[in-house]
């Protein structure tokens, strides 16, 4: 404990805790369409997959504007951008218990694209507090700062009981005072002392082509304008990640040439990825699987989300002490493990819900762990690749429910959409595995050496 007040005073705590906070309120808002989908499905008619649709958009579009904000916050000052997140993040939480009559599934999935900016803010909110400390203590920084995702169990405590008390769209105005207190906190503890480069007036056009072009795509793969069915639903990431990538400075679209960047975002895909996108699903799955009336599978989404959210410090606190690499190397062998069991086996709701728990720790672990590597790896860059990794995160989370919505519409079970994800798992591994020994070299910022016969023991200068 002593270490770990230490650890927090070497740096501005102020300043950790707005973008904590920036974080949290901002996740809170992004899977607010999770825990409400059942309530929402009985004003709207809509198909398994179209659930899983609505559900994922404000994932994927977190996942898309992290890449255009990340570049954003390289330019500058990065509370100022988390004030502009804040606003626009605000926007379906003020039109919706406005709206007197039914809203249409169009309007709730373009609004859908504003809800995904408090998921961007992790592109913001990560390097900005990473910004005030020194670099042995990263993973415990930013794994307290991404906590943040703890915000996700007010959803699922909140929103239900709200819903079912004064209407779905109402209950979404509750998370209007917890905005205003983020945006007080930025305004007046946020600081940023990051490195800037880069015109910030193309930055803001990029992240403005991103957003509108996002609500373009989304309603226009709705619409079937890129085939019907599932087609234009599994092509809308690739369409999302072209456009922000087309927008971004061509020095910055180097990284994507690297072969450590497509790694890292396969393992963040699958880590967080599995948090998101299970947080935003996972109501539904308790409630189409096990018939779970809505508000406890609300409440067991509240006790998963809070389980992976406080155990993300530690993972990164673990990764600082053993390197990410290591620690990355059993967490995905456990989800892959996991994964399979769940499609094997399809166990009642004891098991299931154990099965739900270990994965959600390992999600939580694997975030941390993760993230201890970027700052190491890629000195100088953290905001954008913050942005980059974290859009493959949200990529990820977006094929969750949609692949989950799928396979349950077309075979009446979970089981593939499990077993689909235990096989990217198996892959993350194999790949890290391969170069566990490369990356050993600079995965901690103690590191002076590589033990004989390139076995990967560490030096330390310590030692």
């Amino acid at each position: 404990m002593k270490n770990l007040i230490t650890s927090l005073k070497s740096g501005n705590w102020r300043s950790l805790v707005a973008c904590f906070l920036y974080f949290d309120t901002g996740f809170t808002v992004w899977v607010l369409y999770g825990p409400l989908a059942p309530f929402i499905s009985k004003d709207i008619t809509m198909t398994a997959a179209q659930q899983g649709f609505l559900v994922a958009v404000p994932v994927l579009a977190a996942a898309i504007l992290r890449v255009t904000l990340g570049n954003l916050y390289q330019s500058t000052d990065g509370r100022r951008v988390a004030l502009m997140g804040v606003l626009l993040s605000s926007v379906p939480t003020i039109v919706l218990p406005l709206f007197s009559g039914t809203p249409s599934y169009s309007l709730l999935l373009v609004l859908g694209v504003f809800l995904g900016m408090g998921g961007a803010s992790f592109a913001v909110a990560l390097p900005m507090a990473g910004s005030n400390y020194p670099p042995k203590v990263q993973g415990l920084v930013l794994g307290l700062a991404a906590a943040g995702n703890i915000g996700a169990v007010l959803d699922g405590f909140l929103f239900p009981h709200l819903a079912d008390a004064f209407g779905w769209k109402m209950a979404t105005a509750a998370a209007l005072p917890l905005l205003a207190i983020t945006a007080i906190a930025l305004f007046a503890w946020a600081s940023d002392s990051g490195v800037k480069s880069g015109s910030t007036s193309r930055a803001m056009v990029s992240f403005g082509i991103t957003l509108a072009g996002l609500i373009v795509l989304v309603l226009a793969v709705y619409g079937g304008v890129f085939g019907g069915g599932r087609t234009g639903v599994l092509l809308l990431p690739v369409l999302g990640a072209l456009l922000a990538i087309a927008v971004l400075p061509k020095h910055y679209r180097a990284v994507l040439g690297e072969r450590d960047t497509w790694v890292v975002m396969l393992i963040y895909s699958i880590t967080f990825g599995g948090f998101v996108g299970m947080s935003s699903y996972v109501t539904l799955l308790l409630t189409n699987l096990y018939q779970m009336p809505k508000i406890e599978a609300g409440l067991f989404m509240a006790m998963l989300a809070a389980l992976g959210a406080i155990v993300r410090p530690f993972g990164g606190y673990l990764a600082d002490r053993v390197t990410g690499v290591r620690a990355l190397l059993v967490l995905l062998a456990v989800i892959a493990a996991a994964d399979f069991a769940f499609a094997i086996w399809m166990p009642p709701v004891a098991g299931g819900i154990a099965l739900l728990v270990c994965l959600y720790l390992c999600f939580g672990l694997g975030n941390g762990s993760t993230f201890q590597l970027v700052p190491q790896r890629w000195k100088g860059k953290t905001g954008l690749l913050s942005g980059i990794v974290g859009a493959a995160g949200g990529i990820g989370g977006f094929y969750l429910p949609v692949i989950m919505g799928m396979a349950r519409e077309s075979t009446g079970s979970y089981r593939m959409g499990f077993a689909t994800f235990g096989v990217l798992a198996v892959f993350a591994f194999g790949f890290l595995l391969a170069l566990r020994t490369q990356w050993l070299t600079w995965a901690s910022p103690e590191m002076v050496g590589v033990g004989p016969g390139g076995s990967g023991t560490l030096v330390h200068a310590t030692e």
